[in-house]
């Protein structure tokens, strides 16, 4: 099973310049995706007009796990870890489990966005908001679920059962993937077909964003995922020595700051939150933009 010691050697030793770079580079993509995510999740909270959207309620769900993804970074891409079976000074899979969360929200928020412009109907009398966050709770309550069945296995088992995982995951990116290609279609030639108006804006800001969202979460995490399939497959050992070396895992640490921003950039509502709520109290002259 994995393990934690109480004392965890840095992750470089910083005999070379390629060492300070790496922790300098890990230091950083942890700083962002707390500052960027947390912004996102403060942004929400305080504003009760994104609140009482389902769109964002979404978007809350992601941030909150990417803010803790940046939180557990300081310690994955700081500090010798390898997680793996068996992993080296790992954390149980609870940090990198938070991708999961994310996966699993994103692919329901792509499913929200497509009802909510197909079929505008059945949509506002049936999808709520309680709904919306009974989704988001399962998105945890499955994933972590099945993560504490996961760390009662013996190491063999566990790679077997991280395996069905993995198998399941792959399905959830075909989905995602012709979702994406669906939505993609119905804001080039539905939405185009609407007249002008505030709704019509909203429904085209809320499907390019998840479409660019996914899109860039995609490019960021499966490069990493086919790699952990390779080492499987082959039964061959890592190639780097711990994940703050891993430049596929520093790019899946990357998406927790790069999903919130590509949020704030795709949403004037939250934009606006975010800089006068948020960074506004921390920076005065930020609340008269």
């Amino acid at each position: 099973m994995v393990s934690l010691n109480l004392t965890v050697p840095l992750a470089v030793d910083f005999n070379e310049a390629a060492d300070y770079f790496i922790f300098i580079t890990n230091l950083l993509i942890a700083t962002s995706a707390v500052l960027v995510a947390g912004s996102v999740v403060l942004g929400i909270i305080c504003k009760k007009t994104l609140r009482r959207q389902n769109r964002f309620i979404f978007m809350l769900n992601t941030s909150i796990s990417d803010t803790l993804s940046g939180v557990g970074g300081y310690y994955i891409g700081l500090f010798d870890v390898q997680e793996g079976f068996p992993s080296r000074n790992g954390t149980y899979y609870i940090v990198p489990s938070l991708l999961g969360v994310n996966i699993l929200t994103i692919m329901f928020a792509q499913l929200d966005r497509f009802l909510a412009v197909v079929y505008p109907y059945t949509y506002n009398h049936y999808i709520t908001r309680t709904i919306v966050i009974g989704v988001c709770v399962f998105c945890w309550f499955y994933t972590y679920l099945t993560l504490t069945v996961q760390n009662l296995l013996t190491v063999d088992a566990a790679a077997k059962l991280s395996a069905y995982g993995t198998l399941l995951l792959q399905a959830i990116i075909i989905v995602k993937v012709l979702m994406n290609v669906k939505l993609y279609l119905i804001a080039k030639y539905q939405i185009a077909r609407e007249p002008p108006g505030p709704e019509r804006d909203s429904k085209k800001e809320s499907l390019r964003l998840i479409i660019v969202v996914v899109v860039c979460f995609l490019a960021l995490w499966t490069p990493d995922f086919y790699y952990i399939i390779l080492v499987q497959l082959t039964r061959s050992s890592y190639i780097f020595t711990n994940n703050a070396s891993d430049p596929l895992s520093m790019m899946i640490r990357l998406s927790a700051t790069c999903t919130p921003g590509l949020y704030i950039w795709g949403s004037p509502a939250l934009r606006e939150a975010v800089l006068k709520t948020v960074w506004g109290r921390v920076c005065p002259p930020l609340r008269k933009r």
